[in-house]
């Protein structure tokens, strides 16, 4: 007899078995301690909607771009402008009521990190990783954030005055794309451009090694 978790288990052996009792008792402990690990960590793990993903690109001879982001899907609902408002978003409890842009994914911050110093929208950026936020606009130019915070929930604590850097860039139509990415494009051996892509919207930035 076995008891695990509060739960009573009972082995069998007859006269005919070829394991003695506390052999056969061993087998069944084993094979219960390892269902009874399978069961925790299945109640453990987490199955997020909107999965971890990161995409990276090399420029030059060793200076890496990394993307670390959530997914969200689009699962038939209006994005922009809708799930992502346009401009910066209301205030809320989890802002203290102050309006935040939006974090360019989901759950934790949409980080990016550079191994070196690089130039985006012709702009200097040092090297480190930044929290990525975007304001949307429903027409014109959005803007893109680079701020030095990059270990918060969302965009929700935003602080602009840990801004590292601004850019103003053109969205543009996209084919249909299901699941938020980034990703480069254009790619030379010392530029590329990065982009985040969801829905049938493309928002490209420009990044560059320093010369």
């Amino acid at each position: 007899m076995i008891i695990l978790g509060g739960t009573t288990f009972i082995c069998f052996t007859n006269e005919y078995a070829m394991l003695t009792i506390t052999r056969l008792s061993s087998v069944c402990l084993v094979f219960l301690l390892t269902l009874f690990t399978a069961g925790l960590s299945a109640q453990n793990g987490e199955v997020r909607a909107s999965p971890a993903a990161s995409a990276s690109q090399t420029l030059g001879a060793d200076t890496e771009i990394t993307f670390n982001y959530s997914r969200p899907a689009v699962k038939g609902r209006t994005v922009w402008g809708g799930i992502v408002p346009y401009g910066m978003a209301e205030g809320n409890k989890y802002s203290n009521d102050k309006p935040f842009p939006w974090r360019a994914g989901a759950n934790e911050n949409t980080t990016v990190t550079f191994s070196k110093d690089v130039m985006v929208e012709g702009e200097m950026l040092p090297a480190g990783t930044y929290g990525l936020h975007m304001i949307p606009a429903e027409e014109g130019e959005w803007t893109v954030i680079f701020n030095k915070v990059s270990d918060i929930w969302g965009s929700y604590q935003y602080d602009e005055s840990q801004d590292a850097l601004r850019v103003e860039v053109s969205p543009e139509e996209a084919p249909m794309q299901e699941w938020l990415t980034f990703g480069f494009d254009d790619n030379t051996a010392s530029s590329t451009e990065a982009y985040l892509h969801w829905e049938e919207l493309k928002v490209p930035f420009a990044i560059a090694v320093v010369e």
